[in-house]
């Protein structure tokens, strides 16, 4: 059997075994571990798998992850998701879909100290649905409203799948943060002409909340200090030459905590349950990214993105046509697969292929992003779709799905717009000058 059907049999195992319900990283594993072997003799593919545990678990790359993961988890338990909400229903407030816009408001605002859009679901969850059910909102378009609110949570840096692409595609991580920037801000925008669109076709799905007085919105901004300091700390600081991300990601992380105690709105017990959710989602992540490395380490061996890189220019494929296919691609993996599995398993075979038809690595990193935002609220496996039900389980899935479809109208506006105008992805890099 010669080498190219070697990893078309490798590939088609792995999906088998995604498809059996058997975990992301053991199928990554397994399939990579047996393909290798295949090519390789199993003394060689024995020796790839201890060594790359090891290689990652000894890369200070990699431990800008958790500390990112610890800078969310702080945020979430000391209030700072009620008080961004708070603030940003004062800036909408008297409009009608005011406390939809305001989550949308309060969720872009939270990604930027986050960086979890499973986070920013759950804590917003809490926050925002009740009180969009007080005022007389259908339950399915709030819950919608806040599962596709909370997929800001990876694209507005810091995210920690953009760090993860860093690693996976070996691109600036610097340079991500300031890509994303304008297309998170843009896809907010976007959401929040959504509501406004639905609050003018169906005004019964949100009845108007009455406006606020001055005073009290001018109390409830000031809360945004915390945020401002937070993002300051996380990103500006990365790009004044202050930090290195991971530094960033070192000194948010203890400037939240000491924020966090200082106002009293976190005690002890907070914080140990803080560090010990960062431990578990650490754990479940790095064990996907081994997995992902070893099938990484199998498919660089059989060439297979080279061999598919050639096929399709051999083919004379337009890239109008091969931009479809890898958008179908990322779409259809997002309805089963969660976004750090799809980016680890999909890049190193779809990149080779973007930069072939002329465009960079941060682009792609951008636009895949934005696709896993797809993918959170897509049925039948939306992400942050269970999130909300599974703490609303009186909500049917079904609405929860029907409120976030004209949110999916939005982010695939944005993909249009990503691949009429890339410069919305390198505008930022380029005025920076990195």
């Amino acid at each position: 059997m010669n080498v190219a059907a070697i990893g078309i049999l490798g590939v088609a195992g792995l999906l088998v075994l995604i498809f059996a319900r058997v975990p992301i990283a053991i199928s990554l594993a397994v399939s990579g571990l047996a393909g290798y072997a295949a090519l390789d003799g199993w003394t060689k593919a024995l020796k790839m798998l201890g060594s790359v545990p090891f290689n990652l678990a000894s890369a200070y790359s990699l431990s800008v992850i958790p500390l990112f993961i610890l800078l969310g988890a702080v945020a979430s338990r000391a209030n700072m998701a009620r008080e961004l909400f708070d603030a940003s229903n004062a800036v909408f407030s008297g409009v009608r879909g005011a406390l939809a816009s305001a989550t949308i408001g309060a969720c872009a605002a939270f990604g930027a100290i986050c960086g979890s859009s499973i986070a920013t679901a759950a804590t917003f969850s809490k926050v925002s649905i009740p009180e969009m059910r007080r005022y007389g909102y259908d339950e399915g378009f709030a819950a919608g409203a806040v599962a596709s609110a909370g997929t800001l949570g990876i694209l507005i840096p810091p995210s920690v799948m953009l760090a993860v692409y860093s690693i996976v595609a070996e691109q600036s991580l610097p340079k991500l943060f300031a890509a994303a920037m304008v297309p998170g801000i843009v896809l907010a925008v976007l959401y929040v002409i959504t509501v406004a669109v639905v609050a003018h076709l169906r005004p019964d799905l949100m009845p108007k909340a009455p406006s606020m007085p001055l005073v009290e919105r001018v109390r409830a901004a000031r809360s945004m200090w915390k945020l401002a300091l937070l993002f300051f700390l996380a990103v500006v600081g990365i790009y004044l030459g202050w930090f290195s991300p991971t530094e960033a990601a070192a000194v948010s992380s203890f400037a939240a905590i000491v924020i966090a105690f200082a106002t009293r709105s976190m005690n002890w017990r907070g914080l140990v349950e803080a560090l010990l959710d960062t431990v578990y989602s650490t754990a479940m992540l790095f064990f996907i990214v081994v997995g992902a490395f070893v099938f990484a380490r199998f498919i660089v061996l059989t060439q297979f993105p080279n061999l598919l890189a050639q096929w399709v220019h051999e083919a004379g494929l337009a890239p109008a046509w091969i931009l479809l296919a890898v958008t179908l691609l990322y779409f259809v993996l997002g309805t089963f697969l969660d976004e750090v599995s799809t980016i680890l398993v999909t890049v190193p075979m779809t990149l080779p292929l973007i930069t072939g038809i002329g465009f960079d690595g941060i682009w792609f990193g951008i636009f895949v992003t934005v696709m896993c935002t797809i993918g959170l609220i897509s049925p039948p496996t939306g992400m942050t779709v269970f999130v909300i039900q599974a703490q609303n389980p009186e909500i049917p899935v079904a609405r929860i799905y029907l409120g976030t479809l004209p949110f999916l109208v939005a982010d695939f506006v944005l993909v249009g717009l990503l691949i009429a105008f890339p410069v919305l992805a390198s505008w930022l890099p380029g005025v920076l000058g990195i």
